[in-house]
């Protein structure tokens, strides 16, 4: 019996390099001098864990029993190393045990990037096997929260996350990423780190004239 192969995505042909979008997430890691991972693997993760096995001699994986440990323990990192944790957890019961460790972190101003799988994006809605709505559940409790479906954007969607995270007054970020964004191959343009969002003001100027302009 003959058996259908997986087709992974490939973008637009071109003389860059094609990696895999859980590639481009370890890159990404790497850039941004995060070499310390906590977190708990998932069938809908396994992509990027597959990608972290060749990154081992960079990146560390703190393996925890429970997706709630990893993010406390990401927070103790960020405090003690004064650097941004990272956290991965995989869709469903895995991103919602992240809850109570990110609105610590909100509340505490604890720069935290968690990284959370989601199922293909051709699924979503659909109320598939451990699919849920981690975006709207974790807005209340984000500085920001962004989800991939296409790898093509993850370069810059982890830049913007660590910016945010670590900017003005800290905080927590989740970017979910699904399960068809991590398989994709696509040009890799290269990670440039960001600096500034247009609409984002980590450091807003008051103006001591408005106040004038207000009472009069």
């Amino acid at each position: 019996m003959e058996t259908a192969a997986l087709k992974v995505p490939v973008t637009e042909t071109t003389n860059l390099p094609q990696v895999s979008g859980g590639v481009a997430v370890m890159k990404a890691l790497i850039a941004q001098n995060a070499d310390t991972i906590f977190g708990y693997p998932g069938g809908a993760i396994m992509p990027i864990y597959d990608a972290l096995y060749d990154f081992r001699d960079s990146i560390k994986h703190i393996l925890v029993r429970h997706e709630q440990g990893a993010i406390h323990a990401a927070q103790g990192y960020a405090r003690v190393s004064g650097r941004t944790g990272v956290v991965f957890a995989t869709s469903g019961p895995g991103a919602t045990n992240l809850v109570t460790g990110l609105a610590d972190a909100m509340i505490d101003s604890t720069p935290l990037v968690c990284i959370t799988g989601q199922v293909y994006a051709h699924l979503l809605g659909t109320d598939a096997f451990q699919e849920t709505d981690v975006i709207n559940i974790t807005t209340p409790v984000t500085k920001w929260n962004y989800q991939v479906t296409d790898a093509r954007e993850i370069p810059q969607v982890l830049a913007k996350a660590f910016y945010i995270a670590g900017s003005g007054r800290p905080g927590p970020v989740l970017i979910d990423i699904t399960k068809n964004a991590q398989l994709q191959l696509f040009a890799y343009e290269g990670y440039e780190k960001c600096d500034h969002i247009r609409s984002y003001r980590p450091k807003p100027i008051v103006r001591k004239n408005m106040w004038k302009l207000l009472l009069s």
